[in-house]
């Protein structure tokens, strides 16, 4: 048996995954295997390097920091997360991040990006330099129009969800037979055509083949959304998911939402956790 986890985006949703992390930190719980784009990578990050309370600090912590998120930065930067003080200034200063236990750390992680000038799904394992994980953590992160692309191992990488917002497949390919599965949207959530997606052309020439992708983005999402669901019918993958999402976006701001939405996923990630053992010993 290989258990896994595969951890969904989201944005600041993804605070939820980070409470549900916390409590699997808690119990000393270590999977085989991680899997995440975007945001569930980042939360995964700090999972893999065991340093609890992190992802609720670098996250809720921080979300009022002028620079976290900023309108500002877009005009000045093209990026309205503040991505250096994400991925370089908090990781290296503010609240470190320990490469050390990251690197000696027993699972296999992956963090799925997309290719820019593909518009394909690429895949990265931990690094010879631990500390490049930021750098592919980042591109996963990486929204078209509201960030710039990651040169990464002569790739242009943006955010993994656009091509593989649910990586459970990847998941199976390599081996996992006991996937648990952290979502940031309710049960029956489907993805909509977004607005952005028809005017991504105007912003990405450069890239059409992401412009292509963010069409076919929402039927790729609720597709691999059934499969996850048939999964979790025939018992042969754990899903944990919020049931009350408090109104909160991808771009929330509010600690108080965002500290309830955490307590939600620790909360969720209890009441489960003797199914979830069972699960994955059984």
């Amino acid at each position: 048996m290989k258990s896994g986890l595969i951890l969904e985006g989201g944005g600041m949703r993804g605070v939820y995954t980070g409470g549900v992390l916390e409590k699997l930190l808690e119990e000393n719980v270590v999977v085989d295997y991680i899997i995440g784009v975007s945001a569930g990578a980042c939360h995964a990050s700090s999972y893999i390097s065991r340093q609890s309370g992190r992802n609720r600090e670098v996250t809720i912590g921080y979300v009022n920091h002028p620079e976290y998120i900023s309108v500002k930065n877009l005009w000045t930067k093209r990026e309205l997360f503040g991505m250096d003080l994400i991925f370089d200034e908090i990781p290296n200063s503010l609240v470190p991040f320990d490469y050390e236990r990251f690197s000696n750390a027993t699972e296999e992680f992956v963090v799925g990006t997309t290719d820019c000038l593909t518009g394909k799904a690429v895949y990265f394992e931990k690094q010879n330099r631990p500390e490049d994980v930021l750098s592919i953590i980042r591109a996963s992160s990486s929204l078209p129009v509201m960030s710039q692309p990651v040169e990464f191992n002569g790739h242009y990488l943006m955010d993994g969800s656009i091509a593989d917002p649910l990586p459970i497949r990847k998941a199976l390919s390599d081996g996992v037979t006991k996937p648990i599965i952290i979502l940031t949207r309710e049960k029956g959530y489907r993805k909509k055509a977004s607005r952005l997606a028809k005017i991504m052309p105007a912003f990405v020439r450069k890239y059409p083949a992401i412009a292509k992708q963010m069409e076919k983005r929402p039927l790729r999402y609720n597709e691999t959304m059934e499969f996850i669901e048939q999964l979790e019918r025939e018992k042969s993958a754990l899903v944990i998911r919020p049931a009350n999402l408090y109104k909160i976006k991808g771009l929330e701001r509010d600690p108080v939402k965002l500290e309830i939405l955490y307590n939600q996923g620790y909360k969720d990630a209890t009441d489960r956790f003797a199914e979830l053992l069972d699960f994955l010993h059984n």
